[in-house]
């Protein structure tokens, strides 16, 4: 099964999602901007993503530009910005088991297969 951490109003989110759909793939989809990850969700889905928090925050969005772009933070800062503001989660993210991977492009998700 893969997770989809998904935004149905974003096209790479929703081709990403027609991807494991034509693959055959069981998908537990959570629609992030209303069922926001804890902080522990969070910080796991960085460390398997195997980057710095920094590299999951869409840093074009308004939010992060007029509240946070110029500002010294912490890791912990950052992902207390991003459950405060989901909104600035880089999506869209899929997980299965031990891997998972940022679908910008879509196709990176077939990483997963």
């Amino acid at each position: 099964m893969t997770t989809l951490y998904h935004n149905p109003r974003c096209s790479k989110s929703r081709q990403a999602l027609q991807l494991l759909e034509e693959n055959g793939e069981t998908i537990n989809v959570v629609k992030y901007l209303e069922d926001i990850p804890s902080k522990q969700e969070l910080k796991q889905i960085i460390e398997l993503l195997s980057i710095k928090p920094i590299e999951l925050v869409r840093t074009q969005e308004k939010e992060w530009k007029e509240n946070f772009k110029d500002k010294d933070l912490s890791d912990e800062q950052i992902i207390d910005a991003m459950i405060k503001n989901p909104k600035l989660i880089e999506r869209p993210i899929a997980i299965k088991g031990t891997k998972a991977v940022i679908g910008r492009p879509p196709e990176n998700i077939l990483e997963l297969l």
